[in-house]
């Protein structure tokens, strides 16, 4: 039984909290808040034995075998900080860090204590991407050209992610980074993005956030391919999440958004979707939306690759990398020209 510690006690904390449930060999033994009365009720609300408002005294705990963390952008590097020098294996949530200095420094942390990490990527893992994965793999469409991916909702649950200064970014940093490592995942990630372009502007939520509500960037792979992805928190109607392949034998396309369940309704039913602008009328509700979306996937991943001892498909240098064609697209953003990725050292 691999016995985790949760950090954080939000929109990403619950559904975490949701995925472990489906892991058979993983048990949420405590959990922390900055705020000590949201972590009592977190821990009551998903029946976790024990709370902090200390993320050290957390980690302290001889049963307490991974640490989840699923806090703010701007917390990612001290959450590490202790959980390493703890000892203690970790999964980050997206985005790794605000920027790539930041995420160079979390991998270094955990390089130098020599734990164990992954990277909590959901879109690869969500049960469409990994059978258009498969399907890719076997030859199915050729060899692939181009992808175009785009995610959109009317805006971020939390109000720490429209403080752009604070998050490190608007749109692109928290949805972009999906999609980047959706491309990276189907083009392979031994051929680098070598170089980007992209747009972003403010056009709907100026009186809520300094960052980009929009955004579009390009990017350019060593073997030739190309990726176009979109970020948009101004679109009204739930979640959109599709991604097109397009190879030399043939096409995949995938929506995640798309739902066997609608319909038109007076009367509110409760929760529908993530993000739902309206409860009434013709609603879209995804069922098993935790599972639909890769999160208990990617949680079953990681308990069984710490279990067996290997690395897992998503790591820190993943999140890294991430980071530097993000980094790379906001300087695009300023330049209004392509940019060229900082290759590693």
């Amino acid at each position: 039984m691999i016995r985790i510690g949760l950090l954080g006690s939000g929109f990403i904390s619950d559904t975490y909290a949701d995925a472990l449930r489906d892991v058979r060999d993983a048990e949420v033994v405590a959990n922390f808040s900055r705020d000590r009365s949201r972590a009592l009720e977190f821990g009551q609300r998903w029946s976790i034995p024990e709370q902090y408002d200390d993320i050290a005294q957390l980690c302290a705990r001889a049963d307490v075998d991974m640490v989840v963390i699923a806090l703010p952008n701007e917390a990612h590097v001290d959450a590490v900080r202790v959980a390493a020098g703890a000892g203690k294996a970790i999964v980050c949530t997206k985005p790794l860090a605000r920027t790539a200095a930041e995420a160079a420094e979390m991998v270094r942390i955990v390089r130098e204590h020599g734990v164990w990490h992954g990277y909590a990527e959901s879109s690869v893992f969500s049960p469409n991407i990994a059978k258009a994965h498969e399907m890719v793999a076997a030859g199915a469409i050729g060899d692939v050209l181009t992808m175009r991916a785009r995610e959109a909702h009317s805006g971020p649950h939390a109000a720490h992610f429209w403080d752009a200064e604070t998050a490190g970014g608007g749109a692109l940093l928290d949805m972009g980074c999906h999609t980047v490592e959706s491309a990276r995942h189907f083009f392979g990630k031994d051929n680098p993005v070598t170089e980007v372009f992209a747009w972003g502007a403010t056009m709907v939520h100026a009186h809520k956030t300094t960052g980009e509500d929009t955004a579009v960037a390009l990017l350019k792979f060593a073997g030739g391919q190309l990726a176009t992805i979109e970020s948009s928190w101004i679109e009204k109607g739930g979640m959109a999440l599709r991604h097109e392949f397009v190879g030399s034998a043939g096409r995949i396309v995938t929506d995640t958004s798309n739902t066997p369940v609608w319909g038109f309704i007076e009367k509110p039913a409760g929760y529908l979707v993530e993000k739902a602008d309206a409860d009434t009328g013709w609603v879209y509700p995804v069922p098993e939306e935790t599972r639909a979306y890769g999160f208990s996937q990617e949680m079953r991943h990681f308990v069984e690759r710490f279990a067996a001892g290997e690395p897992p498909l998503e790591t820190f240098d993943d999140g890294l990398v991430v980071n530097r064609i993000i980094d790379a697209c906001y300087a695009s953003m300023r330049s209004g020209g392509w940019v060229k990725v900082q290759a590693p050292s």
